[in-house]
């Protein structure tokens, strides 16, 4: 089976999610600078989000160019990450309404955790539909930016209870370390 419906369903499932979170962005009350910094906590919660669905869409779209193959495990991977993935809205939304306390912190980080492994089980329902041998395989390796991110996501949600700083500070250093470019697939691709 191809890709091309999947990826196209999966590139309207992430648009929607963008511009749903960007309507929940409450206009600030006033006109002033200092009205506008009121919003700037969830401001950042969405850039944060923006940023995350963006690096899952980039990521996807590389992964589906080193793919040869899908079947059904490949397409219900897809549909448990973009069901995670659709919950950002909503877990922004939440973190704005309880002033970024500890439960919906630790929720953003439940979603993305989530998400991180609906990406993971997506990779993997590819290699076992192309094989051990295929490119995407060879090109993962062991995945350690993968593993990595599971482990802080891990680390991040129970200490939301202790520390919602600390915890958001965890969410934005997966999506650091995502920023640098992994040119494993790109290279894969190209030869």
């Amino acid at each position: 089976m191809k890709s091309s419906r999947l990826e196209a369903f999966t590139d309207g499932v992430i648009a929607i999610i963008i511009t749903i979170m960007v309507l929940e962005l409450k206009v600030p009350d006033g006109a002033s600078f200092a009205a506008l910094s009121a919003s700037a906590p969830i401001f950042f919660a969405y850039a944060l989000s923006f940023v995350n669905v963006g690096l899952y869409w980039n990521n996807h779209h590389h992964l589906f160019q080193a793919t040869d193959r899908i079947d059904g495990r490949v397409l219900w991977a897809n549909l448990f990450l973009l069901f995670w993935l659709s919950l950002v809205p909503f877990v922004i939304r939440w973190l704005d309404a309880a002033s970024f306390a500890a439960a919906p912190t630790a929720a953003y980080g439940v979603v993305l955790g989530m998400a991180a492994i609906g990406y993971e089980l997506t990779e993997r329902a590819i290699i076992a539909a192309n094989g051990p041998d295929s490119k995407l395989a060879r090109a993962i390796g062991s995945d350690w930016k993968g593993k990595i991110s599971l482990a802080l996501y891990i680390v991040a949600v129970p200490l939301a209870f202790v520390s919602q700083t600390l915890a958001i500070i965890l969410y934005a250093a997966v999506v650091l370390l995502w920023l640098v470019p992994d040119r494993r697939l790109e290279r894969m691709i190209e030869h």
